[in-house]
């Protein structure tokens, strides 16, 4: 039996799905068997990222019955990728109900099940949380994302869904920002990955392609490889700017 991972995040645009792709590419590369799964049926963006648009058959199709789960699954960089779709009249056959047996399924023939989840807190969000045996929580370090991400940790903490941790994406070091301790602090739960901003993940999200395959050397590339070995309990550190002029600056204010 595998282990599911939820990557969940209080509203969209916080990199979420970049981060679900590139980390179920360092899992597989650390030779695990890994699926990832986009459980987003209604705004599905995985596709995009992977160069998977054009599939006949997604979590759509299977949820609706009208696929078979083995049918739906596709390879690239050596993860398994079960896409949702992105037609509308797909997303409105789907059955959500059926989303925990898929996952179960899929746990049982896998190491990892990497679940990029929908934004926020509606029907299908809680499903895919409710389904998942543990959550990665994604932050930006602002406090309009952490009054949300607070909320996505109160409703795992309800349905028992175990949070590994926060992965606080899409930092610049920025004296605006808030650190990554005082994130600690305001959501009692420990930082296991921390990602830079970095001009090359947008480069990568152009072309489909992972930022970890597309540029392995990358700052970003470095910062997931860390997360994955966290993941996969070969402890890395895990720092913040070693930029004394920001941290005095931000000691300052």
């Amino acid at each position: 039996m595998g282990c599911s991972i939820a990557i969940a995040s209080g509203k969209g645009g916080t990199g979420k799905s970049i981060i679900s792709s590139n980390l179920s590419v360092v899992l597989a590369k650390a030779g695990k068997n890994v699926l990832i799964l986009d459980a987003d049926i209604k705004m599905a963006n995985l596709s995009l990222l992977l160069d998977l648009e054009y599939a006949d058959n997604t979590l759509n199709e299977v949820l609706s019955g009208e696929a078979d789960l083995e049918d739906a699954i596709y390879e690239k960089y050596g993860v398994k990728i079960l896409p949702a779709g992105i037609s509308l009249s797909k997303t409105r056959k789907a059955k959500l109900d059926k989303l925990e047996e898929v996952f179960k399924e899929i746990t049982q023939n896998t190491d990892y099940l990497i679940i990029d989840t929908p934004p926020g807190l509606e029907v299908d969000a809680i499903s895919a949380l409710a389904g998942a045996e543990n959550a990665l929580l994604v932050v930006n370090p602002e406090i309009s994302c952490i009054a949300d991400v607070f909320k996505i940790k109160k409703v795992s903490d309800l349905l028992n869904t175990n949070v590994l941790g926060l992965i606080v994406n899409r930092v610049r070091y920025d004296v605006s920002e808030l650190s990554v301790k005082e994130i600690e602090a305001i959501l009692e739960s420990k930082a296991v990955g921390i990602i830079p901003e970095d001009q090359e993940v947008k480069k990568s999200v152009a072309f489909g392609v992972p930022f970890y395959i597309r540029s392995p050397d990358s700052i970003a590339s470095k910062a997931i490889y860390r997360l994955g070995m966290n993941i996969l309990g070969k402890k890395e550190n895990i720092t913040e700017s070693k930029n004394s002029y920001e941290r005095l600056l931000r000691i300052l204010r």
